[in-house]
């Protein structure tokens, strides 16, 4: 049997630190420490019988108590079998206690998963979840909660980061050139609070990459004159066409032609290329690119993630206080 438990005394009244376990798990949840962490999504607003969870654990609200109580009952199969509570008590007129205690039995995989990572990962979130309770509510951790190196290696490990995926088959992509080459798609995972508009995506991707990203094209710039192929500049990223949920973006020059389509999809964005190469200097050209392009795109949409997942985390804390 599995006990643990994390509790911090907030120095605000349970008026302001109670209504924040209401909206754990929403688009507007304070609590929990995301995007440092995969996000807690429940299906809907806190009630008995929604379901939810982070990562791979999953679980349901068995009882409420708006703003002070929410308990919730792991489902069976994960080697879990039991319960983890989030609760506010006030302490005075000025204090309130937030606690979280977790209660299971634990099988199966889970009998050597709980101490070598979760219950590291778990502590480490609860400890930074109760940090967040306190910026909530005005008041810096005197101590703030840091990683150990085993935690921060687990981090390494899990963190969600982009993959190839099919190329989305959308009317923007269909027409975007009259022949395709080649193609390849990548995707990340969008947590909540993201912008839904692809083109604040697009915009990240392509407008703030990582430095060595912006390197290796200050090169490609250069070098590119030299063997008379056309200098793209800031014009290659230009938004062509767009729809509700896609924009494309792209350029034409004398050795090949591309578009980038970036679609917001509800729980993740979808980068997808296609080039039609146009002469021997084009199929030089993408020989010579194309074993690299995965690595840069994918590099780009992770920082763009983490960049809009970051933004929309301190618009949530900055509402809230």
């Amino acid at each position: 049997m599995v006990r643990n438990v994390h509790e911090r005394l907030v120095p605000a009244p349970i008026e302001r630190v109670g209504p924040l376990l209401d909206r754990i798990g929403g688009p507007d949840d304070v609590l929990w420490p995301s995007p440092g962490w995969p996000p807690m999504v429940l299906d809907g607003p806190i009630a008995v019988g929604v379901a939810g969870g982070h990562s791979s654990i999953r679980y349901r609200v068995t009882g409420y108590v708006p703003s002070r109580r929410v308990e919730f009952e792991f489902l069976l199969g994960q080697g879990l079998d039991g319960r983890h509570v989030i609760s506010a008590e006030p302490v005075g007129s000025d204090r309130t206690l937030v606690r979280h205690v977790a209660e299971a039995r634990i099988s199966g995989r889970m009998r050597r998963a709980w101490p070598l990572a979760v219950r590291w990962a778990h502590d480490s979130v609860l400890e930074e979840l109760l940090d967040n309770a306190q910026r909530a509510t005005g008041s810096e951790p005197e101590r703030p909660a840091r990683r150990s190196p085993w935690v921060r290696l687990l981090r390494a490990v899990e963190v969600p980061r982009s993959r190839d995926t099919a190329p989305a088959r959308t009317a923007l992509i269909a027409r975007a050139l009259p022949r395709v080459d080649w193609a390849d798609a990548h995707a990340v995972t969008a947590f909540p609070g993201t912008p839904l508009d692809p083109q604040a995506w697009a915009d990240a991707v392509f407008r703030d990459p990582p430095r060595w990203v912006r390197a290796a094209l200050g090169l490609r710039e250069l070098l590119v004159g030299l063997v008379g192929i056309e200098r793209s500049g800031r014009a290659a990223f230009d938004t062509l066409a767009r729809a509700d949920d896609e924009v494309l973006l792209g350029a034409d020059a004398n050795h090949l032609d591309f578009r980038a389509s970036v679609r917001r999809e509800p729980d993740r964005v979808v980068l997808t290329t296609v080039v039609q190469v146009h002469n021997r200097r084009g199929r030089a050209y993408s020989a010579l690119v194309r074993p690299i392009h995965p690595i840069v795109v994918r590099a780009m949409l992770d920082r763009a993630a983490r960049r809009l997942s970051g933004a929309a985390r301190r618009k949530v804390l900055d509402g809230a206080r």
